[in-house]
């Protein structure tokens, strides 16, 4: 048992780095706003099933959307899940189209029992992704042509993000009821660059402007779970959660300078602040019916007040955000002895969001479908969990483009009976 403790402790501590330090390279123009494109959050069981979570509770898996559900965690157990995804995104304004792709870690999760129906988890997921690049060319002729500005073409690039690690723990208050929190600690910086160069290279001032966000600090998540058993196996599942808002530490500096062929530059703004960054509340709802080990249906509602948030050089592009989830599991035979395929988990799932991004007045729309699978391993409770998404984010704007995103993830959901003395005959 102690090895195993070790190796998956290893495992955590190895894993962090690279997690840490990493990011998705997958190009969005949206994600020039705010605190750039949010993550979706869960783990790959939830994911193919549309992301529902708040009433999901299970003895192998871990769902930090409520922190409630480490409760089922069963006694003498250990889980560990961390994943990876590859995703695309293709855009289109109606006449042309771009491409991108990249594979990133997702989560890493890890949760064991202090004592019967009491759990703790911890981990580190993603919050939000700021990285994109997009250049454009005016020559004369052009709709957006000056001829005192002459040709040029313009760069913008972004890069970082948001993450939060959290740490948690779950009670059973009543055969019933479940509480749980969340301590999350909220971390991670994003720069922008915004740069003009004039086709008359060496003869005139070129413009470079370049802005850094950085937030931090600890905020909570609350959990609360109602599961009932109903005759013939069947259950039903209530879940809730709240983040309340929360001011957090912001440091802010942006830069423009202009400069020349021969290095000549000159400081036109420079401008820090300091000021706390207000990020919003959040409610989340669930529901979830189901046969054990046959088949389980849910839904959530998550409803977030963006147009509250106070974010340096997010004013007018905020607003506030519902989201409604669903999803559905299958298991044709769990413990079947002659089929593998029966064993498997089939999921299928949907969701339908409003974006917290406003532009030119109107708030981007998505919308997307999920499907996923539940692979279990020979001779254990682990399983391999795979989800594939795809979210269409677009707006009705002649102007807007639309985004075409495709995920696919794989995780190893390791589950094993620890903390056991070994008995000799």
């Amino acid at each position: 048992m102690r090895n195993k403790f070790f190796t998956i402790i290893f495992i955590f501590i190895f894993l962090y780095p690279f997690y840490a330090s990493g990011q998705k390279l997958v190009n969005s123009p949206y994600a020039r706003f705010n605190l750039g494109l949010l993550e979706p959050a869960g783990s790959f069981r939830s994911m193919g099933m549309g992301g529902i979570g708040i009433s999901l509770r299970d003895n192998n898996s871990i769902y930090f959307s409520n922190p409630a559900s480490y409760s089922s965690i069963d006694t003498n157990s250990f889980v560990f899940d961390f994943g990876l995804d590859y995703s695309m995104n293709l855009l289109s304004d109606g006449d042309s189209r771009f491409f991108s792709d990249d594979m990133n870690f997702d989560h890493l999760l890890m949760g064991f029992p202090l004592t019967k129906k009491w759990g703790v988890a911890t981990g580190i997921v993603p919050l939000s992704n700021g990285y994109y690049k997009i250049s454009e060319t005016v020559l004369e002729g052009d709709p957006g042509y000056d001829p005192l500005t002459g040709e040029y073409t313009s760069y913008h690039a972004g890069e970082g993000g948001m993450t939060s690690f959290f740490l948690g723990t779950g009670l059973n208050v009543t055969r019933n009821l479940s509480l749980g929190v969340n301590m999350t600690i909220l971390f991670g910086q994003i720069t922008r660059t915004n740069q003009y160069i004039f086709a008359d290279y060496y003869n005139v001032f070129h413009n470079n402007n370049s802005e850094r966000i950085h937030l931090s600090g600890i905020n909570f998540d609350y959990g609360v779970q109602y599961a009932a058993s109903i005759k013939k196996d069947y259950f039903f599942n209530a879940g809730a959660s709240f983040t309340s808002e929360k001011y957090y530490k912001s440091n802010y500096e942006n830069l423009s300078i202009r400069y020349t062929a021969y290095s000549t530059k000159d400081t036109l703004l420079y401008y820090a602040d300091s000021t706390k960054a207000l990020l919003p509340g959040t409610l989340r709802f669930g529901i979830l019916f189901g046969k054990k080990n046959k088949f389980a249906a849910g839904i959530d509602y998550i409803t977030s007040s963006w147009s509250k948030a106070i974010i340096h050089g997010s004013e007018g592009y905020l607003a506030n955000t519902k989201a409604i989830l669903f999803g559905i599991e299958i298991i044709p035979d769990k413990f079947s002895n002659y089929s593998f395929i029966k064993r498997m988990e089939y999921r299928l799932g949907g969701h339908i969001e409003d974006n917290y991004l406003i532009i030119n007045g109107e708030q981007i729309k998505e919308f997307g479908l999920s499907i996923g699978l539940g692979i279990p391993m020979p001779r254990s409770l682990s399983k391999t969990n795979m989800f594939f998404d795809f979210t269409r984010k677009s707006g009705s704007a002649t102007d807007f483009h639309t985004e075409n995103y495709f995920t696919m993830g794989i995780s190893l959901n390791l589950y094993d009976f620890w903390f056991l003395k070994q008995k000799f005959d």
